[in-house]
């Protein structure tokens, strides 16, 4: 059911987790031979299979989430799931990032908007396990009237 605001609210953090498959983490000027995430000039996805999969997972369990509606206890286990995998993945961008600082040198790094997304779906992620609360308490509180 995708009238419902938690849906929509799922399918948006799964298209942020998602997109991080075109937008990178951060740039460089010019390319940095002694960096390894560097190396390109582009941090992104595909400089470690770790944080890959970590973004493909919380992606994908977002998304599965919206087609358990009928059982919400489901969806919330799934959109749980599915913020862990976006934690998991940003402290590994974090993480490698930090390791990486000193082989970069002097090169002058800017952050891209991937940096931000993840943490704009794990927010969203809330506010839709926020949203599955509330509609249970109020499914239950019906269950109750009759």
């Amino acid at each position: 059911m995708i009238q419902r605001i938690q849906s929509l609210l799922l399918l948006t953090a799964g298209a942020l987790s998602l997109s991080l498959f075109g937008l990178p983490f951060a740039t460089s000027a010019e390319r940095v031979q002694s960096s390894s995430i560097l190396n390109d000039g582009v941090y992104n996805l595909h400089d470690n299979i770790g944080i890959l999969l970590a973004f493909l997972v919380g992606g994908a369990l977002s998304l599965a989430a919206i087609f358990m509606f009928k059982n919400r206890t489901n969806q919330t286990l799934l959109a749980r799931f599915a913020f862990i995998a976006n934690l998991i993945g940003m402290i590994l961008v974090v993480v490698f990032y930090l390791n990486d600082t000193q082989n970069q040198g002097a090169a002058v790094v800017s952050d891209g908007a991937g940096a931000y997304l993840p943490l704009a779906s794990m927010i969203l992620l809330l506010v839709a396990m926020r949203y599955i609360k509330k509609d249970d308490t109020l499914v239950r509180s019906m269950d109750r009237l009759r």
